[in-house]
């Protein structure tokens, strides 16, 4: 069940929205983009109201056979849920009105909520709004991709940083680099070919590509690099060692758990015990077997001690004296 978010929150979220999208689209100048919180609409709505006047121009019959709505019948579909359509649809009645907005886009699995906000402005007389749906990324099991070990792959720097969000792209299934190249990148259709047709270990050469250009596209150039060499020094000890996740320690008298806690591979000491008792952490190449490890100087012999999750997540651990 969703949670619902206070005005404060809602206000906020839009604020970080407009700042991750800014280096996209443009707020400024005479064709600007402006950004809407439909919290300004939604939240003064009375129910009575609104099901008298938008409710009764949706059929259920036609909504629960809509796809979105099909594949929640199994395991319950909230009235909130079956709602949703009937939100989303009058957001781009109301954007219409009082934005003249007549394009609605989304992803192909917003496809039924898209067209029932078309056809409800048609019910009313207006025949110029349309939507548009694109394809969206995807693993082979069909999930959206996006997803990390901490959650979401965000486009902001502070949630997500330019090395992570270089990691992710470098890490893709093999199966998807083609895919990703050619939705999220700009490189020529027949360099595509090339390097999606690679096998076993060199395709790892496209994906150090691949994830080069997406964080290039994203965070810049200058962090893109940075991320590349941080990425080769912790995995072929060639780069610079500086540009990878650090987190800096108060002081050396801290157990593993807490380490794990402070640099987020794990939530709880309950999931960090859990993750040492699997195999899961090293320290400096060395594995974790002991819950009640305790941080000392000769984890710091080089002035910082690298904290490893399995074979792709590393944090860089530095006292304030060194850091």
């Amino acid at each position: 069940m969703r949670k619902m978010l206070s005005r404060e929150e809602l206000d906020h979220n839009v604020e970080c929205i407009k700042k991750q999208i800014e280096k996209f689209i443009s707020f400024d100048g005479k064709n600007a983009a402006i950004i809407v919180n439909n919290a300004d609409w939604l939240l003064d709505l009375k129910f009575v109201d609104f099901v008298r006047e938008i409710g009764s121009l949706f059929s259920v019959n036609r909504m629960l056979a809509a796809e979105c709505y099909k594949q929640r019948m199994e395991t319950g579909l909230t009235f909130f849920e079956m709602s949703y359509m009937l939100m989303q649809s009058y957001d781009f009645l109301y954007l219409y009105n009082k934005y003249g907005c007549k394009l609605q886009m989304g992803g192909n699995d917003q496809w039924s909520n898209i067209i029932g906000g078309v056809e409800l402005i048609r019910k009313i007389g207006k025949d110029d709004s349309f939507g548009l749906t694109f394809k969206l990324l995807t693993t082979k099991e069909g999930k959206k991709m996006g997803k990390t070990e901490k959650g979401a792959l965000w486009l902001d720097p502070i949630k997500t940083s330019p090395y992570e969000f270089y990691q992710y792209w470098r890490n893709v299934e093999d199966s998807s680099v083609e895919n990703v190249f050619k939705m999220l990148t700009f490189v020529p259709m027949k360099k595509i070919k090339e390097l999606s047709s690679y096998k076993d270990e060199k395709i790892n050469e496209a994906k150090k590509i691949l994830a080069y250009e997406i964080t290039k596209l994203v965070h810049g150039e200058e962090e893109a690099k940075k991320a590349e060499e941080a990425s080769n020094a912790l995995f072929s000890g060639q780069g610079n060692l500086d540009n990878m996740p650090s987190v800096i320690l108060d002081n050396l008298n801290i157990s593993i758990i807490e380490a794990i806690i402070l640099t987020g591979i794990a939530p709880s000491k309950g999931q960090a015990r859990t993750l040492i008792n699997q195999g899961g952490i090293s320290l400096n190449d060395e594995k974790v077997t002991d819950v009640n490890y305790n941080l000392s100087e000769k984890d710091f012999s080089d002035g910082y001690a690298i904290l490893k999750k399995g074979k792709k997540i590393f944090y860089k651990l530095k006292t304030k004296k060194d850091a």
